[in-house]
Order: structure tokens, then C-alpha cells, then sequence
């Protein structure tokens, strides 16, 4: 029996002879315990919002300093500097009239310049009052020296080797034809450098308009000449070797030869690049075992060695040739002594004995059937006239003309043209680089360089266009560096292998199964919510 006023879980009806369960629902909540679950599910989101989510945000942001990309594209785009190449030219005259001597030179300028193939130069000849003993200045291109010739039809121009120095002998009385003699010797002076610097700046966002006509024979030396050389760098180390195949000879006055053949152009090639120079003998050296030759020819009495083998003469597995020695690129040169069994030993095709390899250095064969046991100084001395003449087309010197000081000259022109368009190319690759990769990180460091790399491009351009041209290459040396330091920075170059899709595949296994309880929650408590400022109650009250 049931007392009427009880409550059951389940009302029994049996009017149909069965039983009828009906479930009640459960008791409602407290106002307590939901403002209780509600505080809980706000302070979790609380905690992701105020403290985790920056937290992860400052871990894992991406530094970026702040690059002048503008200045870069304008460097990289030849808009920021157009180079030209101011060439002072010092005339001197035995004779006293200083006015005539004005005149010839001021007209001698005039036809410079109107030049079509020289529009890249701006010429300023002035005559000049010291006597021809003098040393020419460091403002100086070129000094020309006016003298009076032993009989009245002699004309002549000759360079001096070390100086810059034109001496022309000259008596016409003309100022119109010895100005125009003089302008066809300097012409004839700076015509391969013209081509030369045409070539580096043609087809470059540095081109003028005013760039000499190239013809296709000169392109070729120029493009051989280029492949040749080794690109420039501020110290070079020079590697002498002496391999004989047998024990003879075993030693050589190497230090003596390198002083009065290859000293003597180092020194004034070191305003560009420092050398540093060492020497090494090996005894018993056979030549590299890849190649087919050499083969005996009979008919001459000669062991040749077809071009094909040249390329792969040197033994490098044996030897102790090492590309590292030294702060710079190693230029090798190589004596190689053959044995008596194979010399003479000549190249087939051109019945040679010296070689050029491009960018690595240069081979010497010796071949004599009496050697001794030391090659003296005198012995080397066609060796090293050899090197010295190789030494010249690694590092780039111009054929012409036949003066060393101002083939030098030539080449620090050319050397920092080519500088302020490597940095310029540079700054432009980095600026296209941090455009593309949002992700990739720009430390300070990378900023500071750029910062230098722009400050010395402007100071290289001012002293190129002003005349200063070794302190324009110093200054072009110093952003090459700066540039290429910057682009190569090991931390952003590391961050371009961790994107942005890395990080996501990291952290969403991680953060995913705690997101999910708290979203739901929180849909769940808003649209309970909703509900409840929808109920009839709500706005009854």
C-alpha cells in the first residue's frame, strides 16, 4: 500500500491491465552552482587569454629589424648612383712658354672629351709648372711630358714602364696638330680600359648610354679575360711548387727569384690586394694518373701531351696543392720537372711548355737534360717571367697598356665599379628575400650591415665620380663585405627552413586536446546564456 500524499519515482496505472513508467526530470540547478561553473570556465579562459596566449606569442615571434628597402631597390636598380670617371692629365713642356703650353693643353681637353667611345671619362688636362723630375701626384691619371726631339720631322710617344708617365717627342709649332697628336696617344692609353668598363656596366642597371660600342672579337677577350681571373678579394695567398719525378733536383733559390721577378709587381699591386707567398718541393711526384698521355712522337723526339690532358695534369690526390693555406683564394704555380725518360715534354698542339688553368693558377714544365741539384736564380729566371706573366691574368690586369702603373690604375677603376654592383645586387637579393619570407627573422645585426653597406656605396660612388678612385675601391671592398655578411647571416638563414606550416604542425597536437573542453564549454555557457535573456521570464522582468 501506497499512502496517496507520497512521491514515487514512477506513477502505476493498470486501467489497461499494464504497467506505465514515466521519468521525471532531474532537480534544477542552483543559481550557486552554475555562477560556480561559469567562474571556473571564465578563469581558464581568462588564463589563456591574459597570460598564455601573449606568452606564446613573445616565444614564438619573429624579430624583424627594420630594413631602408627603398634605398636598397635604389641601389639595387643603378638609380642611386651613375658612375663616371674623372681622369686628371698633367702636361709638361721643356719649353717655357706657359701660355702656349695653357693653350695646348686646354684644347687638348676639348677633343678628350667630345670623344663618342670615351663618354664614360671627364678629362682635365692642365699644364703644368713643375720640372719633368718630378714625381706625378696622387690626383694625377697620367702625366704627359713634352720634349724636344733631336731632329726637327721626329715624332714619338713611348710609356714609361713604372710611372705613368707619356713621354712624347714632339716639335710641330702647331698647337691644333700637337693637341690632336695628344689626344690620340691618350686615346690610345685608356682604349682597352673604355672597352673594359663598357663591358662591366653594359646591360646593368648601372648602363649610362654612354658606354663604348663593344665589337664581337672584343667581347670575346673581355669574356675570356673575365673567366680567367679570379674574383676580387683583399688578401691572396700565392702557392710556388717544385714536383720532379725523380730525386733531382731536390732544392731551388726560390726566395731570390721571387725577389727579382715577382716581388718587384706584387709591391705596387698590393694598393688593391695583399699577398702572402710560401714554397714547397716535392721529390718523386708523378703527374696525375687520369689523364691518357704523354704520348711519344718519333718523328720529333718528344713526349706530348694533347690539350685534353692539360685540365687534368695535376695530381691532386698526391699533391699537397691546398685551396686553404693562407686568409685568401690560393693562386698555385707549379714547376714540374720531368723525368729524364720523358722529356722533352711539350704540349702537341702548340709545342709549348706553359699552361694557364682559369682561377686555380698556372703550370711550368722544365725540361733540360742537365740538372742539377739546385735550380738557381738565374736558372728560374724564364720560370718565374712566366709566372709573373700568368700571375697578371688571374688577378685581371688589362692587356694594355704596356705600363704596369697604369695598367694598376685601370684595373682599381674596374675593380671598384664591379664591387659598388656586386653590393648594389646584393642589398637588392636581401631586400627581395625579406619581401618574400614574412616568416624569415632580421636580427640587429643584419640591419647594422645594411645601414654600413649603404653608407660606404655612397662614399665609393662620391670618390669614383670625384676622381678618388682608391678610396673608392676601399670603400666599394668594405660594403662587398657588409652586403655579402648580411645576406649570409647564419640565423636567418636558418629560419628559412622552419615556416610557418613547421610551427603550426608543432603546437596544434599540443594545444588542440586542451582547446577543445574549454570551446565547448564556453559555446555551451553562451548559448545557455542566449536562452536565457530569450526566456519570457527575462522579459517579463
Amino acid at each position: 500500500m501506497m499512502m496517496r500524499g507520497d512521491k514515487t519515482q514512477a506513477d502505476v496505472s493498470s486501467s489497461d491491465g499494464q504497467s506505465s513508467i514515466t521519468a521525471m526530470a532531474p532537480p534544477p540547478e542552483q543559481p550557486a552552482t552554475s555562477n560556480t561553473r561559469r567562474l571556473i570556465i571564465l578563469s581558464f579562459w581568462l588564463v589563456v587569454a591574459c597570460l598564455g596566449l601573449p606568452h606564446w606569442i613573445w616565444t614564438t615571434s619573429i624579430h624583424r629589424s627594420d630594413l631602408p628597402l627603398e634605398s636598397m631597390n635604389d641601389w639595387a636598380e643603378g638609380k642611386s648612383c651613375q658612375p663616371h670617371y674623372p681622369l686628371n692629365i698633367r702636361l709638361h713642356s721643356q719649353s717655357h712658354d706657359s701660355a702656349r703650353d695653357a693653350i695646348v693643353a686646354a684644347r687638348t681637353e676639348t677633343i678628350l672629351n667630345s670623344l663618342t667611345d670615351f663618354q664614360l671619362y671627364r678629362f682635365h688636362v692642365a699644364a703644368g709648372n713643375n720640372t719633368v723630375s718630378d714625381v706625378p701626384t696622387q690626383d694625377d691619371v697620367l702625366v704627359v711630358e713634352l720634349k724636344q726631339p733631336s731632329k726637327a720631322d721626329h715624332v714619338e710617344a713611348k710609356l714609361q714602364s713604372w710611372v705613368p708617365v707619356l713621354d712624347i717627342v714632339h716639335a710641330d709649332d702647331d698647337v691644333e696638330r700637337l693637341a690632336e697628336f695628344i689626344s690620340e696617344q691618350v686615346r690610345s692609353v685608356f682604349a682597352d680600359e673604355a672597352k673594359s668598363l663598357s663591358y662591366i656596366l653594359g646591360n646593368t642597371p648601372f648602363a649610362t648610354g654612354k658606354e663604348a660600342i663593344i665589337s664581337p672579337e672584343d667581347r670575346k677577350i673581355l669574356e675570356a679575360r673575365t673567366t680567367r681571373a679570379f674574383k676580387y678579394a683583399s688578401a691572396l695567398h700565392l702557392t710556388f711548387s717544385l714536383f720532379t719525378s725523380s730525386a733531382t733536383p731536390s732544392a731551388w733559390d726560390i726566395e731570390e727569384a721571387l725577389e727579382q721577378y715577382i716581388t718587384p709587381l706584387l709591391g705596387p699591386f698590393s694598393a688593391i690586394t695583399k699577398f702572402t707567398v710560401d714554397t714547397q718541393v716535392q721529390l718523386q711526384a708523378s703527374f696525375s694518373p687520369s689523364i691518357e698521355g704523354p704520348t711519344f712522337d718519333a718523328a720529333t723526339g718528344q713526349w706530348k701531351l694533347d690539350n685534353s690532358d692539360l685540365g687534368g695534369f695535376i695530381n691532386a690526390a698526391e699533391w699537397p696543392l691546398s685551396p686553404s693555406i693562407g686568409s685568401g683564394p690560393t693562386i698555385n704555380f707549379v714547376l714540374y720537372v720531368p723525368s729524364a725518360q720523358q722529356s722533352p715534354l711539350v704540349i702537341a698542339e702548340t709545342g709549348g711548355s706553359s699552361w694557364l688553368i682559369p682561377q686555380w693558377g698556372g703550370v711550368q714544365i722544365l725540361n733540360s737534360q742537365h740538372l742539377s741539384g739546385r735550380l738557381s736564380a738565374e736558372d728560374l729566371r724564364p720560370i718565374m717571367l712566366t709566372f709573373a706573366d700568368q700571375l697578371t691574368s688571374l688577378l685581371g690586369f688589362p692587356q694594355s697598356p704596356p705600363s704596369l702603373s697604369l695598367r694598376i690604375s685601370s684595373l682599381t677603376r674596374e675593380r671598384a665599379t664591379s664591387l659598388i654592383m656586386s653590393a648594389s645586387s646584393t642589398l637588392g637579393a636581401l631586400s627581395r628575400l625579406t619581401l618574400k619570407l614574412k616568416s624569415i627573422a632580421i636580427p640587429d645585426t643584419v640591419a647594422k650591415s645594411v645601414d654600413e653597406t649603404i653608407n660606404r656605396l655612397n662614399q665609393a660612388c662620391q670618390d669614383l665620380n670625384q676622381g678618388r678612385f682608391s678610396r673608392a675601391l676601399q670603400n666599394a671592398r668594405i660594403a662587398e663585405d657588409e652586403a655579402e655578411q648580411a645576406f649570409f647571416e647564419p640565423s636567418m638563414v636558418g629560419q628559412v627552413y622552419f615556416p610557418d606550416e613547421h610551427r603550426v604542425a608543432v603546437y596544434v597536437p599540443l594545444l588542440g586536446p586542451m582547446a577543445v573542453p574549454l570551446v565547448m564549454a564556453g559555446a555551451k555557457e553562451l548559448i545557455a546564456w542566449v536562452k536565457y535573456l530569450k526566456s519570457p521570464k527575462t522579459k517579463t522582468a
